[in-house]
């Protein structure tokens, strides 16, 4: 027995538990031969780790916030598309209204952008997948790359020196031990192997076929575009009652008027002049004789006449056949025109056409001719009444004044609903075309 207390202790010694601290009168002189360290080191050492918690913590919780990025909205009516391509994969960072993804739907490309700067954490569909508006597609870590940047400080080096002595010298050293010793194994002598005799290759069995040539075939998805244009297209055979009458159109003049005034246009409006103008400002002043080719049929009891003309341009694409429209032709010039078509043909091959210029159309012409075509009979874009369609010029021999002369001559094709338009108003429209192709001075007339 202790006829005194043990000696009152100080600083960090002090949180010691008193049963680890006092258990016998060995370990309280262990105890009291310890350094002790002052009231101001400690606050030091525990402020510095409050700083470090606290930095710790609030880094954690930033990467921890997280945010879902949907499907946006697309147009009144498309409702669902499929995701066509990712842009970005797990662990990119995207900055906010980065393009993420795009949709591919019936009539455009619709894209998926970030709604706040993070790091991508997770895909939650595939690519291939059918998505609807609203459907969440993608997680975002949100500030990925700032809290990434945010580390724990490194101890210092004499203080990580002095753990590592300390760790050395508790930790006691193994001893080296003499590897026992080992005789060498006697080596074998090398086996032969026999070669075993070569068998001829086995005769195929039954005929041989006649080819020899690659036979290998490749399955591709149709896209959505290409689906739903088919779709339409049979729907218009199947409703609308289908009739074709042609013409030929003599060029001479329009293709004189495009020479003389190509350079001229082109310096002045920066568009180049072709024949789509010309057709096109022809096909207006045919429509407003003729304006059943440009009416409707509605509820399939009701006629729709317009005083206005919007022009469905049909453009080829990779991903399908586009109609972009452009609005109120029939107030505009030839270059207008040109200019107009220009642009929205520039558009379509960029993958860039909006929904508000693919609604609507009251009138199509289809040029063909661009191809190399030299004759066809179009299909009526529904719920259109009539679709023009032009085609290759060529140089032909003709009758002029009862004389044969080579002229350039293009085919042209009115193709038309029966329902609502009748023989001779479709037979006139493509006559009058005619007329003012073959005499561009009277279009400035009317």
């Amino acid at each position: 027995m202790l006829s005194r207390a043990a000696p009152r202790l100080r600083g960090t010694l002090a949180h010691v538990p008193r049963a680890l601290r006092v258990t016998s009168l060995r370990s309280v002189h262990i105890v009291s031969s310890l350094p002790v360290a002052s009231d101001t080191a400690i606050s030091q050492w525990e402020h510095k780790s409050s700083q470090q918690t606290r930095l710790f913590s609030a880094s954690a919780l930033h990467a921890m916030e997280t945010s879902v990025i949907s499907v946006p909205a697309m147009a009144e009516s498309i409702s669902e598309g499929v995701l066509a391509t990712f842009h970005k994969q797990v662990g990119d960072y995207v900055e906010q209204d980065e393009e993420i993804a795009s949709i591919e739907t019936d009539k455009i490309d619709v894209a998926v952008n970030a709604s706040r700067s993070g790091t991508i954490t997770k895909l939650l569909v595939s690519e291939g997948d059918t998505v609807t508006v609203g459907q969440p597609v993608i997680e975002v870590s949100l500030g990925g790359q700032q809290a990434s940047q945010t580390t724990e400080p490194e101890p210092s080096s004499e203080s990580s020196k002095q753990v590592k002595e300390e760790k050395t010298s508790s930790v006691p050293q193994p001893q080296p031990q003499p590897d026992p010793e080992t005789k060498p194994e006697p080596k074998s002598p090398p086996t032969v192997t026999p070669q075993k005799p070569k068998t001829p290759a086995p005769k195929p069995e039954g005929p041989v076929p006649a080819f020899n040539g690659n036979r290998a075939e490749t399955r591709e998805k149709m896209t959505r575009m290409r689906l739903r244009t088919a779709e339409r297209l049979k729907d218009s055979q199947n409703t609308a009652a289908f009739a074709t009458t042609f013409n030929e159109v003599d060029m001479t003049k329009v293709m004189e008027f495009r020479s003389k005034n190509k350079d001229d246009v082109l310096k002045k409006h920066g568009v180049k002049l072709g024949f789509m103008g010309p057709v096109a400002r022809a096909s207006a002043l045919a429509l407003k004789e003729i304006p059943s080719i440009n009416a409707s049929i509605e509820n399939d009891d009701t006629f729709v006449f317009r005083d206005y003309v919007d022009l469905s341009v049909a453009v080829a694409t990779p991903k399908g056949l586009v109609t972009p429209v452009l609005r109120n032709m029939e107030s505009m010039g030839v270059v207008e025109i040109e200019k107009g078509i220009a642009e929205l043909g520039k558009k379509a091959r960029e993958n860039k056409l909006s929904m508000s210029d693919l609604t609507g159309g009251s009138f199509t012409i289809s040029n063909s001719g661009i191809w190399g075509s030299l004759f066809g009979t179009p299909i009526i874009n529904m719920p259109q009444t009539a679709v023009l369609g032009i085609y290759g010029i060529q140089q032909r021999p003709v009758a002029v004044n009862g004389h044969v002369e080579i002229r350039p001559m293009m085919y042209t094709a009115l193709t038309y609903d029966h329902r609502l338009v009748d023989g001779r108003e479709g037979i006139t429209f493509l006559t009058l075309v005619k007329k003012y192709l073959e005499d561009p001075a009277s279009m400035l007339i009317e």
